[in-house]
């Protein structure tokens, strides 16, 4: 597919670089990009794809725009609140670039549509926060013959690498099974600069797959701390696992705590239960300025001080704790129930849940 006058005259500061030139300008029109998540990697890498010239690219993710989310994804304004963030992301950056496809798909990768989305591009960028989203990718484009540029942030630390492209190494040659712990950024935190280096990162990686010039992050893991701004690269050597079939990755399997011991509430019955006047206690193992922010009434007992305040707990009563999004609590819950209190519940899916199900007027953060 040839430029057009005004398409060579939009990209002709990276036209004239050594070794780029016109036919590795087509090549990105010809190209195929599906952005899986949309929201701190993958807001910077849409923009630096549909800047540099990608002819067509699809922007997956279900997530509206929230408050805490401008700190990081620079693309939203105050006025994009509770507006679908793909939409948002489509109407922006058409208007930066007017000669390219941009797709806005409004849905959550899952096994059943995985495949299916997958299968219609040439490249794919892993944008996702959790592992459940992660392992999903690596096993569709590794069944659908796909290669993907793959980045991950928390708190001031990113990693980045390239899978199931020329050797066919892929994540699950990093981590072969899920960690037995998880964080996101929602519950550790993350610099928001961070955001746009790493998906800066990745949005090169997929530049230089698509163009062909370069070295790509193949067969290596590139470690970056924005702290001390050091640099590891680690060799990925490949483990001989055989996916045949897309696997079922649920979180709880990405959890530290002990599945046996670890009893749920959801948040219709624990709404039925603060309606129906139900004896219980609850218990917000969060930090203080997110109670500050928005609570459900309860007593504040931060995480890191539950043991040394489990007097305040009612052992004659049912219990609940809650946290932002049902990872404190369920560690919580681990806690306690190895001092001997054993009448408690973690409220699943942390007052987000809450929020989005039960009462949607509160601070969603």
């Amino acid at each position: 597919m040839n430029l057009t006058p005004e398409e060579i005259q939009q990209y002709s500061r990276q036209i004239i670089l050594p070794n780029f030139d016109v036919l590795a300008q087509e090549r990105l029109k010809n190209a195929n990009v599906l952005i899986v998540g949309a929201g701190g990697l993958g807001c910077p890498v849409a923009q630096y794809l549909v800047a540099a010239g990608i002819g067509n690219i699809g922007i997956m993710d279900a997530d509206i725009v929230s408050i805490s989310n401008l700190q990081r994804q620079v693309v939203f304004t105050h006025d994009d609140i509770g507006k679908a963030k793909v939409q948002v992301i489509k109407d922006k950056l058409s208007r930066l670039n007017p000669y390219i496809a941009i797709h806005a798909i409004p849905e959550y990768l899952n096994e059943k549509n995985a495949i299916t989305h997958i299968s219609k591009y040439d490249i794919v960028c892993d944008c996702t926060d959790n592992f459940t989203a992660r392992y999903l990718v690596n096993d569709a484009c590794v069944l659908a013959h796909k290669p993907f540029v793959s980045a991950s942030i928390l708190r001031y630390e990113g990693q980045l690498s390239v899978f199931n492209h020329q050797t066919k190494i892929n994540y699950r040659d990093v981590f072969p099974e899920p960690p037995t712990e998880v964080q996101n950024c929602a519950e550790a935190g993350v610099l928001g600069v961070l955001c746009g280096i790493m998906g800066s990162m990745q949005a090169n990686e997929v530049i230089k797959i698509a163009t062909q010039i370069g070295e790509s992050l193949e067969g290596k893991l590139w470690c970056f701390n924005v702290l001390n701004n050091s640099i590891q690269t680690f060799k990925i050597q490949a483990s001989g696992i055989t996916i045949t079939e897309l696997k079922s990755v649920s979180t709880e399997a990405c959890s530290n705590t002990n599945e046996t011991n670890i009893k749920e509430i959801d948040v219709h019955e624990f709404q039925y239960w603060k309606t129906s006047q139900v004896a219980f206690q609850l218990i917000d193992v969060r930090e203080k300025w997110e109670y500050d922010m928005v609570n459900l009434g309860g007593e504040l007992i931060p995480l890191s001080h539950l043991l040394e305040n489990k007097n305040k707990i009612d052992t004659h009563k049912k219990v609940v704790v809650l946290c932002k999004s049902g990872v404190r609590s369920r560690k919580a819950v681990e806690l306690l129930n190895l001092v001997g209190i054993h009448s408690i519940y973690s409220l699943k899916g942390g007052i987000l849940a809450y929020i989005n199900e039960i009462d949607n007027t509160l601070i969603r953060y």
